[in-house]
């Protein structure tokens, strides 16, 4: 069930919340957000980050869809995952 289906669950998140729901570190997420890959806004006096679940889910489809067209094209790097985790 996609995350936006879920009851009582909170309409926007937090950046260690998306960070966790990708299992990536916080500055992965920043840097989406910079790039202008995975939408949000600031809130507040202080600038807190929130990005809606919806678009998490967006982010993630797309993020698939490109990866569905690499594969495709056979531009798919052998043990990049590998050499990520290392």
């Amino acid at each position: 069930m996609p995350v936006t289906e879920e009851p009582n669950q909170p309409r926007f998140l937090t950046l260690a919340q998306v960070a966790d729901e990708l299992n990536v570190k916080q500055s992965l997420v920043q840097g989406l957000i910079r790039a202008g890959e995975l939408r949000a806004f600031q809130v507040g006096g202080r600038g807190m980050w929130r990005i809606g679940r919806q678009d998490v889910e967006d982010y993630i489809d797309q993020a698939y869809r490109r990866a569905a067209e690499r594969i495709a094209a056979g531009d798919l790097e052998e043990g990049a995952e590998a050499e990520a985790e290392a």
